[in-house]
């Protein structure tokens, strides 16, 4: 059931990420505004208390606004990551980090191991996931990999190539947000073992949601949603940007549902699924529309993406058998 979800919601994201190349006109170019945005969506999900009302405890009430704050913050830093570099950067960095993070936290914080095939289908997944993502014209050789490795990271005792730091910076910040991305996983399905999914979800929502306010009380990032928000241009069809949006939230809520039915590190590990799919939508629509998606697979790039995803089907065929 689990893998049936998580599978509907990386391909829903897939869909929403294509649809949001042709709505948003504009990007938000402060990871402050952007954590903003997102998160002011947060209060409409107590509409979905109505399916199955309930009120937490104080304990279980700090720990639900806990767990939406802490994703609240952790989009601050996904979107540093965003803002320095382009997605197909960091994408693979965060996608790959994140079932790592996730598989360590929950098994020293839940107790939450994996057996041996699933262990196995676990690494597949990640590499599998991480070669779909990855945009290069060709394949990286291990000698080329080996020397830029050695160039940002190698000296250790010294200053770094000015050329390197932005890199630096990049990984920081990624490695930073998948560290709090498979913190708030874990810390949502400690939740989900303790509370009833609904009631779970919809209040640490709350919790995110009293962090925008929050926000607010800085001037400097209030003055900048402000000013942000006077240039926001409306997508010409408005009735369709809302429908994207509901499906983002659709997307959300089905893989927060997978993460309290199965194994934390297992559903995020299966994100390489979404990048199948983003790579289909975008192939598809770059012959229709090649001056709004484009798609490199020239120079050795197609057989990378092919080959990560023989891995990815591998992977899932192995949680299924």
């Amino acid at each position: 059931m689990w893998l049936f979800i998580t599978i509907s919601a990386y391909m829903i994201n897939a869909g929403v990420y294509v649809a949001d190349k042709f709505l948003l006109s504009k990007k938000i170019h402060s990871s402050i505004t952007y954590a903003f945005f997102v998160g002011i969506w947060s209060i409409f999900n107590f509409f979905i208390l109505i399916i199955d009302p309930w009120v937490p405890n104080m304990k279980e009430f700090a720990i639900d606004l806990l767990a939406g704050m802490l994703f609240l913050f952790t989009l601050i830093f996904w979107y540093k990551a965003l803002h320095q570099s382009e997605a197909t950067r960091v994408v693979p960095i965060v996608g790959a980090l994140v079932p790592i993070f996730s598989f360590l936290f929950s098994f020293i914080f839940l107790n939450e191991g994996l057996r041996e095939r699933h262990f196995l289908a676990f690494i597949v997944l990640i590499n599998g996931g991480v070669l779909v993502s990855i945009k290069h014209t060709r394949l990286y050789i291990w000698e080329e990999t080996k020397d830029r490795i050695k160039n940002i990271f190698g000296n250790a005792f010294g200053g770094i190539h000015a050329g390197y730091r932005p890199s630096k910076r990049l990984i920081f910040n990624s490695t930073i947000s998948a560290m709090f991305f498979a913190a708030y996983y874990v810390l949502i399905k400690f939740i989900y073992l303790e509370q009833p999914f609904i009631g779970g979800f919809v209040w640490s929502r709350l919790g995110t949601f009293i962090g925008v306010l929050i926000m607010l009380l800085v001037p400097t990032w209030r003055a900048n949603i402000v000013k942000h928000r006077k240039g926001v241009k409306t997508p010409g069809s408005f009735s369709f940007f809302i429908i994207i949006r509901l499906l983002a939230a659709l997307a959300f809520i089905m893989i927060n549902w997978a993460i309290s039915l199965g194994n934390v590190a297992l559903t995020n590990s299966l994100q390489g699924v979404q990048y199948i799919f983003l790579l289909i939508l975008v192939i598809f629509l770059s012959t229709r529309y090649p001056n709004v998606m484009r798609e490199e697979l020239g120079g050795g790039v197609l057989v990378q993406k092919i080959i990560g995803a023989t891995l990815i089907t591998t992977g899932l065929y192995m949680l299924i058998t």
